[in-house]
């Protein structure tokens, strides 16, 4: 009773922990996607937000250049006017000394008006900004407040002048967007330069799987786009582009990706075949030993019923020698020669019995160590059944049963041997008459069926259950007779029968009810 709690309890921790093993593989699993995707999510914002960048940068640059290349080609000098100046002054008490700095914004004028660019714009013209700096400084010697109204020569006087770019490109930023925001999308940007930056940027980040692109207007899509592009919102993903000097944008670039979930899969299907190849492993495993410890513990249990059977099989002949040894010592009987020949013949019966027993167990053990030699020859298999129902017919006549023969196979020659093939049939009408509680009623039939002949064994006993015909050409097994308690055997018949029969290259079926029958069925090839 320990043993099988034991033996349950083992296997309910076994299947828990593969179940364990499995659930983790699939949280994991899952887990890979959720931050491959994220990965993948963060990776195209990047991808988009360079790339707009890039398209600002782009357009900038074209305007710029367009400007400069006008303002080289007007050949004039520049008007210039002072529209910012401002000073600083400042005494040291300590040394008298008094530094003035002062500076001056100039703007330069070259006539070049921001309708030259786009006629639609306003009639503004493009500056050009510069700085001139000055650094005076006056020793206390030589300056005091009282002199400020005079003009006194500076002890040291720096002076240094130079563009100013950055106010230069921002009045510039700002007039050129004011004018492109008047450019439809086609001017601004081209599908193959859009296709080449996308693609130039994925590839940096490593997002190697195919994408489609399309830019939209206020929400409508434009013909800035690729040939399959179809909007999923799953799928795809956008950014503002070509924003104005408000920071808006009426244009927005949007990137789909049709094979997102197959590229993210991708990252982790390595690893996941790994891991599936391992648990399937650990599955197959599991599965096996589970099969053989149950297997070994049916074997256990029908070995266990196999030795008493034995034990039983061999105390019945032993018991009667030793009556029949007994009975022969009296003197009584001694001279009766009827009688002595009598209990000879059953202590040679007996001893017959207990060495088929014996031979029934080295048989089937030299067919497993494929020991047992199997000569064949072309013989007629009807002349095997009718030898092995002669086997039988007084076992027939002895429990008042019937046995008949319906032989109507018109091809019956085979390869057989004689004696092993006799005996499987002699095993087979040997069963039908033990498991029939009554007199046994058996017929045996035979039929053509291409080219194989089909022997019938047909019998009215006990019949046996669907478990039973599964397992009933196993080693050692017997089904549970319930109260045929005569019937006698260890389990060993069926299992020789099946083993021969697949010798000669056959098959053996088995058709049963429970309460209605059995019958054999014997499939084997004839010789063309």
């Amino acid at each position: 009773m320990m043993n099988k709690f034991v033996f349950r309890l083992l296997v309910l921790l076994m299947s828990i922990s593969l179940i364990g093993i499995i659930l983790v593989q699939v949280y994991w699993f899952e887990t890979s996607l959720e931050k491959s995707e994220e990965q993948f999510t963060f990776h195209i914002k990047q991808v988009l937000g360079n790339v707009a960048d890039k398209l600002q940068a782009q357009e900038e640059y074209s305007f710029y250049n367009k400007y400069e290349k006008l303002k080289q080609t007007k050949g004039i000098t520049p008007q210039k006017n002072d529209f910012l100046e401002y000073g600083y002054y400042q005494r040291n008490a300590k040394t008298n000394e008094t530094i003035i700095y002062s500076n001056s914004i100039i703007a330069e004028d070259y006539d070049i008006f921001s309708t030259l660019f786009d006629k639609k714009a306003e009639n503004a013209k493009l500056k050009s900004y510069a700085a001139k700096r000055k650094t005076e400084i006056f020793s206390g010697n030589s300056f005091d407040n009282s002199e400020l109204k005079n003009k006194i020569t500076p002890d040291i006087t720096i002076e240094k002048s130079g563009k100013l770019e950055i106010l230069e490109r921002a009045g510039f930023e700002i007039q050129y967007k004011d004018v492109a925001a008047n450019y439809p999308i086609q001017d601004r940007v081209s599908k193959e330069n859009l296709q080449k930056l996308l693609a130039n940027e994925l590839d940096v980040y490593g997002v190697k799987t195919p994408f489609e692109f399309n830019v939209y207007s206020n929400g409508l899509a434009t013909k800035i786009r690729s040939e399959h592009f179809v909007f999923d919102k799953s799928n795809t993903f956008s950014i503002p582009i070509f924003l104005d000097n408000e920071g808006r944008s009426k244009y927005s670039l949007l990137i789909s990706f049709p094979q997102k979930k197959k590229f993210l899969f991708s990252d982790v299907l390595a690893i996941t075949l790994l891991s599936i190849i391992f648990t399937l492993i650990i599955i197959i495993a599991y599965s096996n030993a589970l099969h053989q410890l149950i297997k070994q513990r049916q074997i256990s249990e029908i070995k266990t019923d196999f030795i008493n059977n034995m034990t039983h099989e061999f105390k019945t002949p032993i018991a009667t020698i030793n009556l029949a040894l007994d009975a022969i010592k009296n003197p009584k009987v001694i001279e009766d020669k009827e009688k002595i020949f009598r209990y000879l013949q059953m202590i040679r019966d007996e001893n017959k019995r207990m060495h088929a027993q014996v031979e029934n167990v080295l048989r089937i053990s030299k067919l497993e160590r494929k020991e047992l030699e199997i000569t064949k020859e072309p013989l007629n298999i009807h002349d095997i059944i009718e030898d092995a129902i002669e086997h039988v017919h007084l076992i027939i006549e002895d429990r008042q049963g019937k046995i008949t023969a319906h032989l109507d196979a018109e091809r019956s020659t085979v390869l057989l041997n004689d004696v092993h093939f006799t005996n499987v049939i002699v095993n087979i009408l040997d069963n039908a008459i033990k498991y029939s509680p009554n007199s046994p009623v058996i017929t045996v039939y035979t039929e053509n069926i291409k080219d194989f002949i089909v022997v019938k064994v047909k019998d009215e006993g006990a019949g046996m259950s669907k478990t039973a015909q599964k397992r009933i050409f196993e080693k050692f097994y017997r089904e549970h007779t319930g109260d045929l308690h005569n019937v006698k055997g260890h389990g060993l018949g069926l299992a020789y029968v099946k083993r021969i029969v697949e010798d000669h290259n056959g098959q053996i079926f088995v058709e049963s009810e429970k309460g209605k029958g059995s019958t054999f069925i014997i499939k084997v090839p004839l010789i063309n």
